[in-house]
């Protein structure tokens, strides 16, 4: 029972933050949706960090470098180390001097000035839902199914399962149901967004980054000596018939991974992103952010990378890939606190990315929808933030029923995880609108909206042919198009109309260039 208390306690450690940041709230829209612009170097590093990595970043990177060796490293983290402190660097520091200088909250009342189009804002903010969706519902079931398998066999008697095919004991039989882990994690990341607003968030992601960081350090230094040390690990790897997981060449092709360099560009359009870029203090802070998050992807993903191919010498090829982290402790360690504490790194990477999502949702809903319907001085401050927490309460609620009926099913729940790297494809494919955005003034209403409905029309193309279109059994796990992502032709879809659209109709109105490219124009 020692790893659940250790869980537990975490868990009520974040409910204790909530309450503490909900003491600094002055009560004003802008500092529940933006901290009232404050943030620091420290944290504004710490909360992007921890937003944008999840519980990927621990459990399904060791599995997939289990299944597809080193060139994962490569892949997923080289890629996302360079990308997005490129983004941060390019469209962050201005999008944030933007917003500063004329109070926005939100990614859609941005775009809807910057192209003077109403139409614009209203089109993003349903499709901007649509690709949050998936991306929070891998978190919500990621959390109950690996809550599942952390409390296997602490409560035989309330949760019971039937023995699998053959007589052999079901290995989930006495573990809390996915449903309920589920709840669990949901209720507390909305009690301290709830109450803390975005500070709440920020607050929570410093603290759970610092957690699943340290974790993850710890569980690979006692691994390692439990392995003889680095060199004994790799050479036992090279020594097996799975060598082939120490290179590149053979478990992966090259145009696969060079295309998956566009996919780190989702960054550039995550609203929940654009949200925690809002609360920097100065454009200053951004500094530490770009320098450090290679550093940190680099201290999170190097260790999960070196787990996952040791274990391909060590484990059958059949296991669950997102079971390798977790059977590689018990198998090496056999510590109950470090079960414990790798468990709360976890359920920390996955929190620190739903918290932020909720809350970009409940600040769009409030100030793209609400807000603009009705006016902005229709209602208070105060009004708005309780507008704001009935949506997210609604939002939380509705991802939660979701999940729920996904996880009933095994085959419905692993479905959405393929999702997810559709959600970071239309992101990524959307990037074009938000760099034109910024450094094109001759980007046009009518090329950003064609931009978004042709990006909107080959993603779902696409989409639809990976996910309904039935596939030849040797067919790859992974959708692939003359061997590289989908990304790469909904990409240049998006940049291709954007430009001959733009260049076909006529220029926005010279104010409104000079609105968002002369910083000393000011409406």
């Amino acid at each position: 029972m020692l790893p659940l208390w250790i869980i537990l306690g975490y868990l009520a450690l974040l409910i204790g933050l909530g309450l503490v940041s909900n003491t600094f709230f002055k009560g004003t829209a802008a500092d529940y949706f933006v901290v009232s612009r404050s943030v620091g170097s420290f944290l504004l590093l710490m909360s992007v960090f921890g937003t944008t990595m999840t519980g990927f970043a621990l459990v399904g990177s060791t599995g997939e470098a289990f299944t597809s060796g080193i060139g994962v490293y490569g892949q997923l983290a080289s890629w996302s180390g360079l990308m997005h402190s490129a983004v941060f660097f390019i469209i962050g520091i201005r999008l944030w001097a933007v917003g500063k200088r004329y109070g926005y909250l939100t990614q859609c009342s941005y775009f809807r000035d910057r192209f003077d189009s109403p139409s614009l804002g209203y089109m993003l903010f349903p499709i901007l839902v649509l690709l949050l969706i998936p991306y929070l519902l891998v978190g919500v079931i990621a959390s109950g199914k690996f809550l599942q398998a952390t409390t296997a066999g602490m409560f035989p008697t309330a949760f019971p399962l039937p023995d699998l095919p053959g007589g052999k004991p079901n290995p989930m039989s006495g573990s809390l149901p996915p449903a309920w882990g589920a709840l669990i994690v949901c209720g507390v990341v909305l009690f301290y967004i709830f109450f803390g607003g975005l500070r709440g968030a920020v607050w929570a992601n410093t603290f759970q980054t610092i957690v699943f960081m340290t974790t993850g350090v710890i569980a690979f230094y006692m691994i390692s000596q439990k392995l003889g040390g680095l060199e004994a690990a790799t050479h036992k790897l090279l020594e097996s018939k799975h060598a082939d997981r120490a290179a590149r060449g053979q478990q992966m092709g090259q145009l696969q991974f060079f295309s998956y360099c566009l996919v780190p560009l989702s960054v550039g359009m995550f609203p929940h992103l654009f949200q925690h870029w809002l609360t920097a203090k100065t454009a200053k802070s951004f500094r530490l952010t770009v320098v450090a998050h290679p550093i940190f992807i680099a201290i999170v993903w190097a260790p999960c990378i070196l787990i996952g191919i040791w274990a391909a010498s060590m484990l059958p090829e059949t296991m669950n890939p997102n079971a390798i982290l977790g059977l590689m402790i018990r198998k090496l360690v056999d510590s109950p606190m470090l079960l414990g504490l790798v468990g709360a790194g976890v359920l920390a990477a996955i929190m620190s990315s739903l918290d932020s999502q909720f809350m970009c949702l409940g600040t769009m809903f409030t100030q793209d929808i609400v807000v603009r319907a009705v006016g902005k001085d229709r209602f208070s401050d105060k009004q708005k933030v309780w507008i704001s927490r009935a949506f997210i309460l609604g939002i939380v609620g509705l991802t939660y029923g979701i999940a729920v009926y996904m996880m009933a099913d095994p085959n419905r729940s692993k479905s959405v995880f393929s999702l997810g790297v559709w959600c970071f494809s239309g992101f990524a494919s959307l990037f074009p609108l938000s760099f034109a955005a910024v450094y094109w003034k001759r980007a046009t209403r009518a090329g950003a909206l064609a931009c978004v409905i042709v990006t909107a029309i080959v993603w779902i193309a696409f989409f639809y042919h990976d996910i309904f279109v039935p596939k030849p059994p040797d067919s790859e796990n992974e959708a692939l198009v003359l061997g590289m992502m989908p990304v790469v032709f909904i990409f240049a879809a998006s940049v291709v109309t954007l430009i001959t659209v733009s260049l076909l109709t006529p220029a926005l109105p010279q104010p409104t260039i000079d609105k968002f490219f002369d910083p000393q124009a000011k409406s």
